[in-house]
């Protein structure tokens, strides 16, 4: 897979060149290796401070930012089982500062050989309820996030691969402290699954006497030890063997059972992909292409606004988010027709970032009264395919390295809702990515629906993972968030706030959440109420006053080189140097 490039002195060219959003080819020169006697300052960003303490100290014993995200990842996966894990698939963005390379990783789960675009359907041909969909082995794809972190570990990692589990074992062996928030979905599990039917998952989390287990309880889990450890030796121990058999059986167990082999655990590969960049101002946006949309999305909705001075209008100005509501309702729409597994499927991804595609849906966002109903556009010709149904849930974690090299990881990792598909195997949760297709394969009116399952696909996602780079090709900040389609909005508002309106990492995290995707638009607590009545105004229709469920990371170098970072506090994450 070719590598997308970037370099200081072939910046010029990448802009014209991919201007578009198309993944291209840029045969650029190497940039300037810098003097390696001078250490540059390193962060970690992410939702857990054990997990952080573990990507810094893979950092401490001369490991490249690789390293620390399989640290980082190894403890989240204990910690934060309810947001990603073992079991899980994740997106990755690395930025090699010596060489000027940007790779994109997908390690994006893939439906199993026996998936058919009826997936989802009953004996009726009706569609499941997502909870009988996410709670049954039908939701459950080949597990990705290890395969990617392994094949991103042969190309840049320093450290030997079993010591990013190091942390990881330990902390099972000896057990952890119970968060408030991993507790508080742990009460939460019972009304929302049948958890009596997986005992496995009840015995882990909760007492004899039937109750949830306590913040601060010391949860220790040696079945994860005992997981980590054989991948730590080979991380194909996770896709054939005992492991891949525990997997299996725990997949076609009864009821709902589901059709994933050892065949297609065997079969799984991560790949490396061509991040989809476009200019945005003075500075270039870099994300993961299809099938993530985020790469696609966040761009579209950046160019929407571009021709519109939204540093003059500020963070509590009605015209400010006005303009950042409607851009982003007509890039979601564009986003729910269009993107898909770029293997199966055409996406325009070239159409939708293209300049002349651009203006003309930007022109719609001149108004100063609220579009009554948004629909997808039709970039370069392409005919609309069907409506899509596809739900999005919030079990995702997001986390930002920055290593002493300059080297940049900006990573999203999931297992689709929270605790996947509440099936365990090995201690720790399955994801129910398969959940992320649409649950129907064609629409009312017969047309096929892009991201309708299919034997081998990869669903659509909304991870995020963003790297913005300076018009010299230097790395200015990376971001990213959980928090299902919404991930896009999250991740979009924080780059406005930083490059339009001025503002901290920590500041653009803390900004209010606006979530434009369809015609009901959700504001999270903190919007200056002048703003809430304004916008209704207008004529938009507010679910106001509401919580959001990001968990924003983000790390920011300064012009005199020094790093910042930023952490949301709806999560309990924290952003350290070494």
């Amino acid at each position: 897979m070719i590598r997308f490039l970037l370099s200081a002195s072939a910046l010029a060219s990448i802009l014209t060149v991919t201007a578009c959003g198309q993944p291209a080819v840029v045969e650029a020169p190497v940039a300037d290796t810098p003097d390696q006697s001078q250490t540059r300052p390193a962060m970690v960003a992410a939702a857990n401070p054990l997990a952080v303490e573990a990507g810094l100290a893979a950092l401490r014993a001369g490991g490249d930012a690789v390293d620390a995200a399989i640290a980082v990842q190894s403890v989240l996966g204990l910690v934060e089982p309810q947001s990603s894990g073992l079991g899980g698939g994740a997106f990755m963005l690395y930025f090699d500062a010596q060489t000027g390379e940007l790779t994109a990783y997908d390690g994006r789960e893939t439906a199993p050989a026996s998936a058919s675009p009826e997936l989802f359907l009953d004996e009726n041909g009706e569609p499941l309820s997502f909870y009988d969909a996410v709670f049954s082995g039908h939701s459950v794809g080949a597990p990705g996030a290890v395969a990617m972190l392994a094949l991103a570990h042969g190309d840049h990692g320093e450290l030997d691969w079993a010591d990013g589990f190091d942390a990881a074992i330990e902390l099972a062996e000896e057990g952890f402290a119970v968060s408030p928030r991993l507790q508080s979905f742990i009460a939460g599990m019972a009304p929302r699954s049948p958890i009596d039917e997986w005992p496995a998952s009840r015995a882990y989390f909760y007492l004899e006497d039937g109750s949830p287990l306590p913040v601060g309880y010391q949860l220790s889990n040696p079945a994860y030890a005992d997981s980590a450890r054989a991948i730590a030796a080979d991380w194909h121990n996770l896709y054939s063997g005992p492991l891949a058999e525990a997997i299996v059986d725990a997949v076609q167990a009864e009821p709902r059972p589901g059709g994933l082999t050892t065949s297609d655990l065997a079969g799984y590969q991560a790949l490396r992909r061509e991040a989809i960049c476009r200019p945005y101002r003075q500075w270039t946006v870099c994300g993961m292409p299809p099938p993530a949309s985020g790469g696609v999305t966040v761009n579209e909705i950046l160019g929407l606004i571009e021709p519109y001075d939204m540093a003059a209008t500020g963070p509590e100005t009605v015209e400010g988010w006005r303009r950042f509501i409607e851009a982003s309702r007509l890039a979601y729409a564009d986003r729910d027709a269009y993107i898909a597994d770029p293997d199966f499927v055409t996406v325009p991804a070239e159409g939708l970032l293209a300049d002349v595609y651009i203006t003309a849906r930007s022109n719609l966002v001149t108004g100063t009264m609220a579009t009554p109903h948004v629909t997808a556009g039709t970039p370069a010709g392409i005919g609309a395919p069907g409506l899509d149904a596809t739900p999005d849930s919030p079990g995702t974690s997001h986390f930002v390295i920055v290593d002493n090299d300059g080297d940049v990881v900006s990573m999203t990792t999931t297992v689709e809702s929270v605790f996947g598909s509440h099936r365990m195997a090995g201690g720790f949760f399955l994801n129910n990515q398969l959940t992320d297709f649409s649950r129907i394969p064609v629409d009312a009116d017969g047309q096929a629906i892009p991201n309708a399952p299919q034997a081998g696909k990869r669903p659509r996602s909304s991870m995020s993972p963003t790297i913005v780079f300076d018009a010299e090709g230097n790395f200015v900040l990376a971001t990213g968030s959980p928090g299902g389609s919404s991930i896009i909005a999250y991740t979009a508002k924080t780059l406005v706030g930083m490059l339009d309106w001025g503002l901290t990492p920590q500041q653009a995290i803390d900004l209010p959440n606006v979530v434009a995707h369809g015609d009901i638009v959700r504001v999270e607590d903190g919007m200056p109420t002048d703003v809430l009545a304004g916008l209704q105004g207008l004529g938009f229709t507010l679910d106001a006053n509401r919580g959001e469920i990001s968990g924003i990371h983000i790390v920011r170098r300064l012009e005199d080189g020094s790093l910042i970072g930023g952490a949301d506090p709806r999560r309990e994450g924290v952003a350290l140097q070494p």
